[in-house]
């Protein structure tokens, strides 16, 4: 049974969605601020959280940022309908996914289904080798873990995902449908910029990490992990 921790001052909301998730065999937990939040996470162990951008004292980010620095329990975000600015800065942040207010219970049970399998399944769900080395970028899909040069590289649950999907298609475009579907566990929306976000991410630790990789954005086709 998946453990989920809702994080959201919205009391009503939060009790619907318990008895929501719990009827689809959920384990539920709620806390309704961000700092306890924080330890909640630091001493126990979930599958996943769902937390709220716009909370008193301690906001969503402020919990992400420091959930980030200890954990890559995959996370999905919730924010003001239309509020492309926060989607935007939470996907940045580490966040998995995120949702838009007012949503369907149903679509957020999707969005969490989608976000556990991406942490707990291979993609594609195939017979592959567990491990893929590139131009000092490895990955061990047994243990999830992506090595830079021999050091640990702190990747999302999607992000690992990602990479693995350009890393196993090294020098060839993927599309953002193939992406959406292998590596996100869902279709690719109508002006969904998730992808290009988590891109952006991945483009960063790259560097960052000093990898002779770059993630090339191929306009109207997708994506392709090129070496050197």
């Amino acid at each position: 049974m998946a453990r989920l921790l809702i994080i959201d001052d919205d009391k009503e909301l939060s009790a619907m969605l318990v008895e929501y998730l719990s009827s689809e065999g959920f384990d539920i937990e709620v806390t309704y601020d961000g700092l306890s939040a924080i330890e909640k996470v630091k001493g126990q162990q979930y599958d996943a959280l769902i937390l709220d951008v716009m909370m008193p004292e301690l906001d969503g980010f402020g919990v992400l940022r420091h959930i980030r620095t200890y954990s890559d329990v995959p996370v999905l975000m919730h924010t003001a309908k239309g509020d492309d600015v926060d989607r935007i800065v939470g996907l940045e942040m580490g966040a998995d996914d995120y949702l838009s207010k007012p949503f369907n219970p149903r679509e957020l049970l999707a969005r969490v289904r989608a976000v556990l399998r991406r942490s707990t399944i291979s993609v594609d769900s195939e017979v592959l080798d567990d491990a893929l080395s590139v131009a000092g970028l490895e990955m061990d899909s047994s243990t999830r873990q992506v090595k830079a040069n021999g050091q640990l590289m702190d990747v999302t649950s999607t992000e690992f995902n990602l990479l693995s999907v350009l890393l196993r298609q090294v020098g060839h475009v993927v599309t953002k449908e193939v992406l959406s579907q292998t590596a996100m566990g869902r279709s690719l929306e109508k002006y969904d910029r998730s992808i290009d976000m988590h891109m952006s991410n991945l483009r960063k630790k790259l560097s960052e990490n000093g990898l002779p990789l770059s993630i090339v954005t191929v306009r109207g086709q997708g994506y392709q992990l090129a070496a050197g």
